[in-house]
């Protein structure tokens, strides 16, 4: 009976998916009433909700034809539908009285749908397939407002970065098709299978999986498209965390049996390493909140990939849905952005010498204490470490500079709950992928001495530059990262000339009127 359910919720989960995408046709005709945009909201409400329901409810992997039905599967897809529920809901009425309203809502649906799908494909032709539609469907977005220069210049800057991300991947899929006799990737990538690679061909299908993804994560030096595609509308930007730009780890967990203990991991290492110091400086040069929040976004996709390069596949999809989540809020306020800054007092307390010190030694108890718990993994040590380091900035911000003894127990109370709720949401996520996710194939502890080695240099040279800003160095740094943070020529324009055309026709004529 159990079984029966739950086939039952599989099948309507599908049923709903194609529900989805008929409702998002339906309101591109002309004739259909813009208050239908409230039923469509409703009708794409429910996939999300039953993905989370059989996560909840389902247990093991089930293999139904091209579709691979695991925990990694739903929790993908509910993570990305409901990030692009919430974009559409927003956008009802953020976009309304925009030329391309219907056609918005249309793609968005289109995307997540297809998107959702690539990460149940356990057919590598399906993967390829649904994984262009979704970057097809993106650039179209950005491209949308046809009658701007500025958005067809950006949307053809990603579409070629795309294409070519896009065709790495399919003469990669095609190898490993050719080469094991499957494209079915849980036959494909079988331990047996993948022994029988020659080590030079394993390395070289990694090295153009890493290729592929590395251009929609925005890692250096393909963080343009990202730059460039500010000129979309806020939501779109938010929906580009739904599994695009941070689809890069999840493709990458897909592949785990194949990138495991292969010399393609510390490529992939020294890129992200290199991106995270990158992304970081352009969001510290960067005045304007959305390309703040770019170059955190590059910054942070570094990351994810960094955790796929030392095994941890489960901590990346983990970053991934929770960093998805953060940065789509942060990009659908952005309009608040401003008053927010006028609230902050420039006022600010030097932290207690003690209680400093005291938060040094917690966060070194705390790091400690996590990696003679854990399991000797790699990552398990650059999990200390960053615990460890959280824990005393932590301490340090909300404890040391607190004012007086109410400020420390308030910011101490706050530090607890934190934590508290982090330990919650780390053991439900491992729950659900410590299964899912091959990590047989540690990389060895150099590699993270060697990360450890990259970001400290770089933290270095950036606070000594900070230390020395009238020198050469300084400037040169920091010209360095304005230019790699600005978007090209082509994708600026002082005042979008299609606005004043719109204006001296007399506006928009449609019946953009929502109750």
């Amino acid at each position: 009976m159990h079984s029966l359910s739950l086939f039952t919720l599989q099948s309507g989960f599908f049923i709903l998916l194609a529900l989805s995408l008929l409702s998002a046709f339906i309101f591109l005709h002309p004739k259909v009433p813009l208050n239908y945009v409230r039923t469509h909201i409703g009708i794409i409400a429910m996939p999300p909700l039953m993905a989370i329901t059989v996560l909840i409810y389902k247990s093991g992997s089930v293999i139904v034809g091209p579709w691979r039905m695991d925990s990694l599967s739903w929790l993908l897809a509910a993570f990305v539908l409901t990030v692009g529920l919430i974009v559409q809901r927003f956008s009802v009425r953020y976009l309304l009285g925009d030329q391309s309203y219907r056609k918005y809502f249309a793609l968005l649906t289109l995307i997540t749908v297809a998107n959702s799908l690539a990460w149940f494909s356990d057919d590598l032709r399906l993967l390829l397939i649904f994984w262009g539609m979704t970057l097809l469907g993106l650039t179209v977005l950005i491209g949308l407002r046809k009658e701007w220069q500025v958005a067809r210049n950006a949307a053809r800057m990603s579409g070629q970065q795309f294409a070519i991300s896009w065709f790495i991947l399919v003469v990669a899929g095609v190898w490993i098709a050719q080469t094991t006799g499957h494209w079915q990737l849980s036959l494909a990538l079988d331990a047996v299978r993948i022994e029988q690679l020659d080590a030079w061909e394993k390395t070289c299908i990694n090295l153009l999986i890493i290729m592929a993804v590395v251009i929609p994560a925005a890692q250096w030096p393909f963080q343009r498209w990202l730059i460039d595609s500010v000129v979309a509308p806020t939501p779109i930007s938010a929906v580009m965390h739904a599994g695009i730009v941070n689809g890069g780890g999840m493709i990458l967990s897909r592949f785990a049996p194949l990138l495991n203990g292969d010399p393609a991991q510390i490529v992939l290492l020294i890129l992200a390493s290199f991106s995270v110091l990158i992304g970081t400086g352009m969001m510290l040069v960067q005045v304007d909140y959305k390309r703040q929040l770019v170059g955190s976004t590059i910054a942070q996709m570094a990351f994810m990939l960094i955790q796929c390069a030392l095994g941890a596949y489960w901590a990346a999809i983990i970053h991934a849905v929770l960093h998805g989540l953060f940065k789509a809020t942060l990009f659908l306020q952005a309009g608040s952005a401003i008053h927010q800054n006028r609230s902050i007092s420039s006022s600010t307390q030097q932290p207690s010498i003690l209680w400093s010190v005291t938060g040094g030694a917690l966060g070194l108890f705390v790091g400690a204490c996590f990696w003679f718990t854990s399991q000797g993994e790699t990552y398990q040590f650059i999990s200390a470490v960053i615990i460890g380091w959280s824990v005393f900035y932590a301490w340090k911000q909300l404890v040391a500079s607190g004012y007086g003894r109410i400020g420390r127990v308030v910011g101490f109370s706050f530090i607890l709950v934190i934590g508290v709720v982090f330990v919650l949401i780390h053991s439900a996520f491992v729950h659900l992928l410590h299964e899912m996710i091959q990590t047989e194939g540690q990389p060895p502890m150099f590699m993270a001495i060697l990360l450890l080695g990259l970001l400290l240099a770089g933290s270095v040279i950036g606070a000594w530059a900070i230390r020395h800003r009238t020198s050469k160095i300084y400037a040169f740094i920091f010209l360095w990262l304005v230019k790699w943070s600005e978007p090209r020529c082509e994708s600026i324009d002082s005042h979008p000339k299609y606005l004043t055309k719109l204006h001296f026709k007399g506006g928009i004529h449609d019946e953009y009127h929502i109750s």
